[in-house]
């Protein structure tokens, strides 16, 4: 899967056991899927994922690990990564703007990704297949850029991977869980939790001021295709200014998540929340105490690379010092 702040890749597994652990569960609502690392785990433990993010790429990236199912996708998929990952390059809109431009990926393999987009484009496959195959190339484009993880900046000096070649591989599509078929949404996170019934509600919200759509513009534009202009060196899609959270607002984010806690259907809430958010938890023990009774996990984490290695401008000089190099996860479980 890709690089991804906040990821939940060390954490899934407890998430998947304090899940297991409320009793009668079949089927879970994960409302900010990003990656779909939660999701994908959820359902090779059995249960049924309804994935939802608002942002093209993470609906995407859902749509292939929590939708699709390997039985009825597999063949189609291997034999079209097959012959996809033999187009030859052809430099277009994602070689001028994140190659040329700006640095996030060398010239060779940008030319790659525009050959393969384009041809993904001009398939009109069914939307779960194409998923699978965007994934496949986000995924392979991500194993060869050059940053710190995150795309509001590129490295001063070419990461050693970016000067490989660009692969493809078949993402890792797993059969379809024991309690029936997942399925992926793009929807506003109230509308999804309005909308949506399950067992469990997990919520894994951004916590402070940095948009994920910001952090990962890149991808938005590869899964869209929309060709966006752009601004700023690191190339940033405009609608990057314009699309905008309540979960990225220090003083709206505890109204929009009591507006989640009362939308939701669910019978149980998990929620996954940094000590560097913008709740600290004991209001959020106090806010999620409204619904029901808490309990809370507390994890520790080292920080995603860019955090340790520090703050830099545009000249490449470092103009900020590392405040701290580890973080606290806290899990809370809310039961009726």
């Amino acid at each position: 899967m890709i690089k991804y702040l906040g990821s939940k890749r060390l954490l899934a597994p407890a998430i998947v056991e304090a899940i297991r652990g409320l009793g009668e569960v079949r089927t879970v609502i994960d409302l900010f899927s990003g990656t779909s690392r939660v999701g994908h785990a959820l359902k090779r433990a059995g249960f049924c994922v309804l994935a939802n993010d608002h942002n093209a790429y993470a609906a995407t990236l859902a749509r292939c690990y929590v939708q699709a199912d390997r039985a009825e996708r597999l063949p189609d998929v291997e034999r079209l990564v097959q012959e996809l990952d033999r187009l030859p390059g052809r430099p277009g809109y994602f070689t001028d703007v994140f190659c040329e431009r700006s640095r996030f990926f060398q010239p060779k393999n940008g030319a790659r990704v525009d050959a393969i987009r384009d041809a993904i484009e001009q398939k009109a496959l069914p939307p779960e297949l194409e998923a699978v195959l965007l994934v496949s190339l986000m995924e392979a484009a991500d194993r060869v850029d050059s940053t710190t993880g995150v795309q509001m900046a590129y490295l001063k000096q070419w990461a050693p991977r970016a000067s490989k070649e660009l692969a493809l591989r078949v993402p890792d599509l797993l059969p379809r869980a024991a309690h029936g078929k997942g399925a992926a949404h793009e929807l506003d996170a109230l509308d999804a939790a309005t909308q949506l019934e399950a067992d469990v509600l997990y919520l894994d919200p951004p916590y402070n001021q940095h948009k994920y759509l910001g952090n990962y513009h890149i991808w938005e534009s590869l899964v869209r295709w929309d060709r966006p202009e752009v601004y700023g060196v690191a190339c940033k899609r405009v609608d990057c200014r314009t699309r905008s959270s309540p979960f990225n607002s220090r003083t709206k984010i505890v109204d929009a998540m009591r507006g989640l806690i009362a939308a939701t259907r669910a019978r149980h809430l998990v929620v996954s929340f940094s000590n560097e958010g913008f709740i600290d938890r004991a209001d959020m023990e106090t806010l999620l105490g409204g619904w029901g009774r808490v309990t809370v996990l507390e994890h520790d984490f080292k920080r995603y690379v860019g955090a340790q290695i520090g703050i830099y401008n545009p000249q490449g000089a470092r103009v900020g010092k590392v405040s701290h190099l580890r973080n606290k996860e806290y899990l809370y479980i809310v039961t009726r």
